[in-house]
């Protein structure tokens, strides 16, 4: 298949490329480049699959439809991972833009094309507060304008697939990590405190549990929902192993062979105290199953990071 990536030299999207060209299928990359995170960062992602035959970046800005409709033209199919991402990142008229505009123009623009299958990435923060592993049909909560903006970018694509007769697959990430993680995130942060040994702050007492899921297994996830995902349907797709935030640092600091100091802050009340997901869906329908142990996946994370710091210095 020729599939479009929208979001392509990101984390979750360079991972997504990787895996969609050892699939064998022809990637087209869109990218906006913006300055949420840095350009030579969003360089680095994609530099391997830069030199890779089936793989193209355009660097386009999303809200522009007629150019978006020109490089989405003889696909076969766009996932939309492009997006205004950090439950801290930024005014609510940011995450209207970057999130639900964003989406509008790419439903608008596929069919325009002529696309028929549409995969939109989501997100676990629109369930807002839950108790354990949260189905997709469970009640939305989102606490957060980042979680509200996802759940509006939702409730956009369905509405608009209905309208053009699109095939549309919306899956809901649960706390992505790996190698490549934006610098904005936790273990991002961590790591980078380390490293330079600098104290890293920490919001609320670490306590709080989240369901970590693994770059590659996010990635694999995605694909196999845009080659199997059922029209209309909605996928979690998590670690499917809840740990508590200062047991994965306690882990993350074993691999790296250091640790910051930890600097107590408050915890953020537009973020839920647990995330954990019922994968029986993407099981049963897609065959798909987490494979990358939280110790593994934070090994990996480390040693690409401690090589990217030594390769700098």
């Amino acid at each position: 298949m020729r599939i479009v990536v929208t979001g392509a030299a990101g984390f979750v999207g360079s991972h997504l490329c990787d895996e969609l060209v050892a699939r064998g299928h022809e990637v087209v990359g869109i990218d906006g480049f913006t300055r949420f995170y840095g350009r030579e960062l969003k360089e680095r992602n994609v530099a391997a699959l830069r030199r890779a035959a089936a793989f193209t970046l355009h660097e386009r800005n999303l809200l522009d439809r007629p150019g978006l409709a020109a490089l989405l033209a003889g696909t076969d199919a766009v996932c939309h991972l492009a997006g205004r991402p950090g439950v801290r990142g930024g005014a609510p008229v940011l995450f209207e833009a970057g999130n639900v505009r964003t989406t509008e123009a790419v439903m608008h623009s596929a069919a325009r094309a002529g696309v028929r299958r549409v995969l939109l990435a989501s997100s676990s923060s629109v369930y807002g507060p839950v108790d354990g592993p949260v189905r997709e049909d469970a009640p939305l909560r989102p606490l957060s304008p980042y979680a509200r903006s996802k759940r509006r970018a939702e409730l956009v694509a369905a509405r608009l697939a209905r309208r053009h007769g699109l095939e549309l697959v919306t899956l809901r990430y649960f706390t992505v990590y790996g190698p490549r993680q934006r610098p904005d995130m936790a273990f991002a942060r961590f790591v980078q405190a380390a490293l330079a040994g600098s104290e890293m702050p920490l919001l609320g007492d670490g306590s709080q549990r989240r369901d970590f899921t693994y770059a590659r297994d996010a990635a694999e996830a995605t694909a196999l929902a845009l080659e199997r995902g059922r029209a209309g349907a909605v996928y979690n797709v998590s670690g499917g192993r809840p740990v508590e935030l200062a047991e994965a640092l306690r882990l993350l600091g074993g691999q790296l062979g250091r640790a910051p100091r930890l600097e107590a802050r408050p915890p953020d009340a537009r973020e839920p105290r647990v995330t954990a997901a019922d994968l029986s869906r993407a099981r049963d329908e897609l065959g798909w199953w987490p494979r990358t142990p939280l110790e593994l996946g934070l090994r990996r994370q480390a040693e690409q990071a401690a090589a990217a710091a030594a390769t700098v210095a």
